[in-house]
């Protein structure tokens, strides 16, 4: 009798755990790539681009978060590639960054499946390929995760979205380009801008009193761009998965590897409006156009062109004002500003020196003097098979410790304890703008300076509510600085994101690690992991 009792009743409960465990289990998002060279036009001339499923820019990521996202790549190039998720944190999961140092990329005519979680993020991102100067030729696109429903935004829920993927452009082949920088001779200047790989054609529609979002992401591989639309003031709601506080600008700076969400209220009469791009801090100044048009316009856009600022310190002004919205949720219920960053003592600190030299005749990019090389072997597989010979945490130091423009060759690895709460200064020598990447990990900026970087600077930072970001921007001659908590276990590529200087050495990566083999920490290799290079005779697994 017991027996029959209780047997409906366990069987009850058993059925209700099972059917709460698929109700918990976050959303899987199934995509199946081919990746194939095909005819573009995208400056009224015919240039061969890299395309996703025919399309350039590649099609858009829509993501909720927390969502699993497996993407099988299939390579029909006649190079190897590798995709990556630019701002995507790859919790546990360096395995996925698609960046040479953690993966063995994908060769020709053959596919790899990337499996990854958005975990905890919200926010406008965007992937890129990160082999050769593929980006050159396109294989880009973006990458949007929207709130889970239950948890608050914190302005009214807009009336639609609209995606730009802003950057620069060449006529010239990627693989002229390519060679180009092998014989150590600088990229040219860009031909022009483009709007979701279009000039001066796109056009938004919305209507008239609505207020719309705009995620702007820059694309492009070495230019600062401005973006404005004419007669429309654009509030700053989020930046690289952050909340920000609701400032209202005139317009933008947005620099290489950065995005930014804002919001438009179509408040004006019904017609078409410029949307304005123009590169920062370039002579000639490049000028791309889109159109925000309004539902039953008739008119099309006219009258001058809305002007962009052309000074340095403008543009260091406006970063200074794009803080953090400290008591908004994110991508969970609890406040931004519960992370008390200010408060946390700080464990290490770096100071990262960008440089530029002549290496046997050749171009080169450095960081503290070492002019980064991967190696044949991703430094991910060495480090988890403990392969020898491909890296040490020796060969970059935390300081500059060179003299001059000297540099020389090598791997640079620099090893972290995970946790570790680190002040990272980048220090900016050249008279150019620099623009800076993390992968794994966003940080906090907090200082922006003129200048040599020295500890008393630290009194200047903003320890209350810096913006948090994974790409910052180092003016001419000048330093920034950021605190970061790494707290995710793996082997991060920082890098610059002027894609010049990065293919020419001015990269590094973080191994960030503990004795601890926990999945709570970081995940198996994964069974479809590539081998190549020393780590080509291991096992399948």
């Amino acid at each position: 009798m017991k027996h029959g009792i209780l047997t409906p009743i366990f069987l009850g409960i058993l059925a209700c755990w099972s059917a709460i465990s698929v109700i918990a289990e976050d959303r899987y998002q199934f995509f199946t790539w081919e990746i194939t060279y095909g005819t573009i036009f995208p400056l009224g001339v015919p240039q061969e681009g890299i395309l996703i499923n025919g399309q350039f820019p590649g099609p858009t990521i829509e993501a909720i978060t927390n969502d699993n996202i497996v993407v099988n790549v299939i390579n029909k190039l006649d190079d190897k590639f590798l995709i990556t998720w630019s701002g995507i944190k790859q919790r546990r999961t360096s395995w996925q960054d698609g960046v040479l140092g953690t993966n063995c990329p994908i060769p020709p005519n053959t596919n790899w499946t990337y499996k990854f979680q958005v975990k905890d993020q919200i926010g406008t991102y965007t992937y890129f390929p990160t082999t050769k100067i593929h980006k050159a030729a396109g294989g880009f696109g973006g990458f949007n995760i929207a709130q889970r429903s239950v948890i608050d935004t914190p302005y009214v829920i807009p009336s639609g979205e609209f995606t730009l993927l802003v950057g620069d452009w060449y006529k010239t082949n990627h693989k002229i380009l390519r060679r180009l920088l092998d014989l150590g001779k600088t990229l040219p200047f860009p031909d022009a801008l483009l709007i979701n790989g279009q000039k001066d054609v796109g056009v938004f529609t919305g209507e008239a009193g609505k207020t719309y979002k705009f995620r702007v992401s820059n694309v492009g591989l070495a230019t600062s761009i401005n973006f404005r639309i004419q007669g429309h003031k654009l509030k700053l709601i989020e930046v690289e998965g952050a909340h920000t506080l609701q400032e209202t600008y005139e317009s933008l700076d947005i620099h290489v590897g950065q995005s930014m969400t804002v919001l438009v209220t179509l408040d004006k009469s019904i017609g078409d409006y410029y949307i304005v791009t123009s590169s920062r801090f370039t002579n000639p100044i490049l000028t791309t156009t889109a159109t925000l048009r309004y539902s039953g316009s008739n008119s099309k856009a006219s009258g001058q062109l809305p002007i962009g600022p052309t000074d340095v310190d403008w543009s260091i002004r406006q970063a200074r004002t794009i803080r953090l919205n400290l008591t908004a949720n994110a991508a969970r219920p609890n406040p931004q500003g519960s992370f008390h960053y200010g408060t946390i003592p700080i464990l290490r600190t770096l100071q990262l020196a960008n440089s530029k030299s002549n290496m046997n005749g050749k171009l080169r990019y450095a960081v503290n003097g070492i002019s980064h090389i991967n190696p044949s072997t991703p430094l991910k597989l060495a480090d988890w098979f403990n392969i020898p010979g491909i890296f040490d945490l020796n060969t970059i130091k935390d300081v500059p410790s060179f003299s001059g423009n000297s540099a020389k060759l090598g791997t640079s690895v620099i090893g972290f304890t995970l946790h570790d709460f680190t002040e990272i200064i980048f220090q900016n020598n050249e008279n150019t703008i620099q623009s800076w990447h993390m992968d794994g990990s966003s940080f906090y900026v907090v200082g922006f300076g003129n200048g040599k970087w020295t500890p008393n600077v630290r009194e200047t930072y903003n320890l209350v509510d810096g913006i948090t970001r994974y790409t910052v921007q180092v003016y001419p001659n000048s330093w920034t600085a950021i605190l970061v908590s790494l707290d995710n276990k793996g082997m991060w590529n920082l890098r610059s994101a002027i894609w010049e200087s990065r293919y020419l050495g001015q990269e590094l990566y973080m191994r960030v690690w503990n004795n601890e083999k926990s999945l709570y920490t970081e995940t198996n290799v994964p069974a479809n992991v590539l081998f190549c290079g020393k780590a080509k005779h291991l096992p399948k697994l």
